[in-house]
């Protein structure tokens, strides 16, 4: 009995192993035909996004963002994208060399007297409204200024102009029709208008002395210059400017005179080209007291 009771125990023991072994194989091949599946699964995966980007061309990256400032003053730098075309950076570019300027912008103007006496300019003109009262308030003070006349205007108000001479005050060609943009005629066409402007003036007063061409707003160029003195004028600018023309009011006129001369200033001021009721204001108060520090003198 009891052989037979060990017998019966080896074969149930046998059975269990056997059993646990068949099992562990199941087990195990379970797992590598999970394994297998997942890695032929990740394989189409891949290769459907292969042939994805074949189809639709390479990805490309998004340039980092740049930032919205700096903390040393460097402009920001846009950084191109992998597949961009290389190309020169802003950062990079050589900047371009600034335009040359003469050393004078007024190619040796006339811009002071000489001395320490001051002189009053008047441009534009003759104008029928603003040159009569700007010369009869001149005379009432006792002053003698500089006009700065335009050949239109000349040639449809002669008389004004023969007054201007017959009360002692200097003229100043001032271009044909106030060309802003003559220096950047012909040689032969800046030597029509000044002559022509000339003529009118002269045509008005024979033999009238035209010592003075202004260009006008200022923009000068070597061919107005040269053209000027060949003709017997020497350019002539001015050292105040108190932007009458813009009409910024009585008050600021007064101020920026008062403010900018100096002994041996020339000074702007308009009679002509516009409403000029602020100028003649303004010089109603300036001159009385420009008179008290300075002597006003015409340009010779």
């Amino acid at each position: 009995m009891a052989q037979r009771g060990t017998g019966r125990l080896a074969l149930t023991v046998g059975l269990l192993v056997l059993a646990v072994l068949i099992g562990g194989r199941m087990v195990g091949t379970w797992h590598n035909r999970q394994q297998l599946s997942n890695l032929a699964d990740a394989h189409r995966r891949a290769t459907a996004a292969h042939v994805a980007r074949a189809s639709t061309g390479p990805a490309t990256q998004a340039p980092p963002a740049t930032p919205s400032g700096t903390t040393d003053g460097a402009a920001p730098v846009a950084i191109p994208s992998p597949t961009s075309n290389p190309g020169p950076s802003r950062a990079a570019t050589k900047p371009r060399a600034p335009r040359a300027h003469p050393a004078d912008p007024t190619f040796g103007a006339r811009r002071t007297t000489g001395s320490s006496a001051v002189a009053l300019t008047f441009d534009d003109g003759p104008s029928p409204t603003w040159t009569p009262q700007v010369l009869s308030l001149l005379k009432q003070q006792g002053v003698k200024a500089t006009f700065c006349l335009v050949g239109v205007h000349v040639r449809d108000y002669p008389d004004l102009v023969a007054r201007i001479v017959r009360e002692g005050h200097t003229l100043c060609n001032h271009s044909w029709q106030h060309d802003l943009k003559l220096g950047q005629k012909t040689p032969d066409q800046i030597r029509a208008d000044l002559a022509r402007t000339n003529a009118a003036i002269r045509k008005a007063v024979p033999n009238a002395a035209i010592p003075y061409y202004r260009q006008p707003g200022g923009v000068w160029t070597a061919p107005i210059v040269s053209i000027a003195k060949q003709l017997g004028m020497m350019p002539l600018g001015w050292a105040v400017d108190p932007a009458d023309w813009s009409k910024p009011g009585k008050q600021a006129i007064i101020k920026r005179v008062k403010d900018h001369t100096h002994a041996g200033s020339i000074v702007l001021l308009h009679d002509g080209g516009g409403d000029r009721s602020q100028t003649l204001a303004a010089c109603r108060t300036l001159i009385p007291w420009l008179k008290q520090r300075y002597r006003l003198v015409p340009l010779r």
